[in-house]
């Protein structure tokens, strides 16, 4: 190993590895938290929001869609700040947006200014959307790759659940702005944990930083698997150079194109299954539906408890089961679960609070949220984590976040005027149809990648396409 003095956010050095990659680990994922933070709680505070400030039903899209709109900003530019200054330093820039955007919602006079500050928290959740699978997918080994970048949805669904309690232990005071300022609270652990990580290894390579890239591959692997995954580093990185595959370009090649409508499809399709429409307006549905204010508030804590199950079922068996067949399970399950859920609100559409409909409608959207984050919700990030080049691999990331993003957007900000139109009923059953067709993709064009190094994936895609063949050394596992 070499001896060059480590520097912060770029090489690791002492004792204690293993707990030591634990924390790379746990602290790399904990970006999530504060989005998932600031996701799960608006659906509890919109109901508070709604009365003080009279707003209408566009209106109330606009201020859940304003993390949205930040977070698009912040994935189409994190891809290439992530290219050029390193993973570590957007992370930075991600955690100093966190700690200013829930300090300036709590004060908030007037919905617009609200909307400013819900822009520059959707800001620093576009650069963690971006930055953060990448990070944890090129920091860990391709044994425990599909774990470790789980993690990162782990911490989204807990934060969620984190901001579901939060409303609603403050929903008999009706504080809305406590309900979103202690978001603060995971922005500073996030920042905190930021000194606890390093730069990647990959990008290291990039910069002509190999002593470094290998330090950073020891706390995972042995010797032997860090100099062989080192050289497969090197050898994609040249095929790449070779082929003209650094740069934003590479993007059109004929071999990239196959990837990248992957990564869009995957991306796009998360976002527009309906699952914005539980996170955000589980209140609001219940509502619609006959519960209380308080009851449907409450209710979000059984989403929040599924969501944390299936996620953990998801980093415990995404190794083992391989990413594809969960897609393929999750895509039936949130169909069929929405399909029932849309049935019975078309056949029995009066509101009926904790009566049959209300109580299908609640349990369709806890199995629901089972199914897609024990798939969907999890397994997305994983693969948009693995399946990009080496060369492009953050630029291609920001052009699929980016993609995610807008559909977030649209489903965010259309839901309560379209709920308001045709009612829970068929609003849930284009959500049905759209799972559908998530499954049909998935079936046709998504690859299995458990237990693939980056660079092997890579090279699959490269020679499937007809390109040279690209050597890479045997791997240890």
């Amino acid at each position: 190993m070499s001896n060059i003095k480590p520097e912060k956010g770029s090489t690791p050095a002492g004792v204690g590895r293993r707990r030591s990659t634990i924390l790379i680990y746990l602290f790399g994922a904990l970006g999530g938290l504060n989005w998932g933070y600031d996701t799960g709680v608006i659906s509890a505070a919109l109901i508070y929001l709604r009365e003080e400030f009279q707003m209408d039903s566009w209106t109330e899209g606009w201020v859940v869609t304003g993390l949205i709109l930040g977070a698009i900003v912040g994935a189409a530019v994190g891809g290439r700040m992530s290219d050029k200054f390193g993973r570590w330093k957007v992370l930075m820039a991600t955690a100093v947006t966190f700690i200013i955007a829930p300090l300036g919602m709590a004060a908030a006079p007037t919905t617009e200014v609200l909307f400013i500050f819900r822009v520059i928290v959707g800001l620093g959740a576009g650069l963690a959307a971006v930055t953060l699978p990448v990070y944890l997918s090129e920091i860990a080994p391709a044994r425990i790759r599909g774990k470790v970048t789980a993690f990162y949805a782990l911490a989204i669904v807990s934060g969620q659940f984190l901001g579901f309690i939060i409303g609603l232990a403050f929903a008999p005071m009706e504080s809305w702005r406590w309900m979103l300022g202690l978001s603060v609270v995971p922005s500073v652990l996030f920042t905190i944990g930021l000194f606890f990580i390093w730069e990647t290894p990959r990008w290291l390579v990039k910069k002509g930083r190999e002593d470094e890239a290998k330090q950073v591959l020891l706390y995972d692997r042995t010797e032997e698997e860090a100099s062989a995954e080192l050289q497969e580093i090197h050898v994609i990185q040249q095929a790449e150079e070779a082929a003209g595959a650094q740069n934003l370009k590479a993007l059109l090649q004929a071999w990239v194109r196959p990837i990248l409508v992957v990564g869009l499809g995957l991306a796009i399709l998360q976002q527009i299954m309906g699952i914005n429409s539980i996170i955000y307006y589980a209140p609001t549905t219940l509502q619609n539906v006959g519960f209380s204010d308080q009851a449907a508030v409450a209710s979000n804590l059984i989403i929040g408890i599924m969501n944390i199950l299936a996620v953990w079922l998801a980093l415990t068996y995404a190794d083992r089961w391989g990413r594809k067949p969960l897609l393929i399970a999750g895509a039936v399950g949130t169909c069929l679960s929405l399909g029932v859920l849309a049935f019975t609100n078309l056949v029995l559409p009066e509101p009926d609070g904790f009566g049959l409909v209300g109580i299908v409608t609640l349990v369709c959207m806890a199995v629901y949220i089972f199914m897609f984050q024990a798939s969907w919700g999890s397994m997305v990030w994983v693969m948009l984590g693995e399946i990009f080049p080496l060369g492009i691999r953050a630029a291609a990331m920001g052009v699929a976040t980016t993609a995610l993003w807008v559909g977030n957007g649209i489903v965010s900000l259309g839901f309560p005027p379209v709920l308001e139109a045709v009612g829970v009923g068929w609003l849930f059953t284009g959500f049905a149809v759209i799972c559908l067709g998530a499954l049909i993709f998935t079936w046709r064009r998504v690859p299995e990648t458990k237990g693939r190094s980056l660079e092997e994936i890579e090279s699959t895609f490269r020679n499937t396409a007809g390109m040279p063949a690209v050597p890479s050394p045997k791997r240890m596992r």
